[in-house]
């Protein structure tokens, strides 16, 4: 429980190398992670050559920790294995749809954070990257992903070097609803948010964007509407490509 509560996201990490034993071990206990009906609908890809993070460190926006860390993986939705297994079985599968794509977005999810989870138990460091569905096409390409294999999400990996303060979070009466789903008056809102807009580094944020709210930072420099809607398109067209349908 201390663990799971004490997580932070570690981005500058010592040059100190994860043995394959204990790798393997991490990867294990994804591997054993709960998934939609025991079908596994997800593919890691281990990268720890420092040429291929650097092929790859453009399209996760040049963070340095992803050539810097020892390992990075690219945790992907895979539909590729399952349809081939059914392909040698006489059978047919029609995943390539919506809701097979949130299966297999979920599967991925759930890998993940069980890597992530025994990774900290081995006092290991890890960061989540965001950026992975937003060049999700030219990141299929460098790691040679087939059709039905899609990037979902990447870790980097390593020995903290440094470890940072605990990020907040919104209290506990905001994201837990009993029995029904309890939606939010405008006071609720400001006063679920009001320690974290009152937060010294989230005034600072404010401030260096130039804005007058954090709301604001997050949809007008952040995450906005029209980088938005391109990454989107980009991983629209990439799915489409690969047959899925979204009709």
């Amino acid at each position: 429980m201390e663990l799971l509560k004490n997580h932070r996201s570690i981005r500058n990490y010592l040059k100190t190398e994860i043995g394959n034993d204990v790798l393997n071990e991490i990867l294990e206990c994804g591997i054993r992670a709960s998934n939609t009906g025991n079908m596994q609908l997800y593919s890691v890809i281990v990268t720890k050559d420092q040429a291929k993070k650097k092929l790859l460190a453009p399209f996760h926006f040049s963070q340095p920790m992803v050539v810097n860390a020892p390992v990075l993986l690219t945790v992907c939705m895979d539909i590729n294995r399952f349809y081939k297994w059914c392909s040698v079985n006489n059978t047919q599968a029609d995943f390539q749809n919506l809701l097979w794509l949130l299966n297999g977005c979920v599967d991925a999810s759930i890998f993940a954070q069980n890597i992530c989870i025994a990774a900290e138990n081995h006092g290991l460091g890890i960061c989540y990257l965001g950026t992975t569905l937003y060049n999700a096409p030219e990141i299929a390409e460098v790691l040679k992903l087939p059709a039905g294999v899609v990037p979902i999400t990447a870790l980097t990996m390593g020995y903290p070097e440094s470890v940072p303060e605990l990020t907040d979070r919104l209290p506990f009466e905001a994201v837990v609803h009993y029995e029904e789903y309890q939606d939010y008056t405008n006071e609720r809102i400001l006063d679920i948010y009001l320690e974290k807009e009152n937060l010294e580094s989230s005034q600072a944020f404010v401030k260096e964007n130039g804005k007058e709210y954090l709301a604001q930072v997050y949809t007008e420099v952040r995450y906005k509407s029209a980088d938005n809607i391109y990454f989107s398109g980009k991983l629209k067209k990439m799915l489409v490509e690969q047959g899925f349908r979204f009709e």
